[in-house]
């Protein structure tokens, strides 16, 4: 799930190489932490947060096919 959240990330970035993603599990759910440089946040969350929304829908389908646990994404 880190590989697929940076393939998505990396190339909207102007730092790719300052993408983060951290992995807090817990017993019940999984949340994956995406931090990036702070000139790039905009354009991780984009416009009225769609880009967000669209990075997120994305991760979401995909654990709902390949993970057990209730997976989130925190945009920072």
């Amino acid at each position: 799930m880190k590989k697929l959240i940076e393939a998505i990330v990396k190339p909207l970035v102007d730092f790719p190489d300052e993408v983060r993603v951290d992995v807090a599990e817990e017993r019940d759910r999984i949340v994956y932490k995406l931090s990036v440089h702070p000139d790039d946040l905009g354009k991780v969350i984009g416009k009225n947060g769609r880009m967000a929304k669209a990075i997120r829908t994305v991760v979401y389908a995909h654990a709902a096919a390949t993970e057990k646990k209730k997976t989130y994404l925190d945009i920072q």
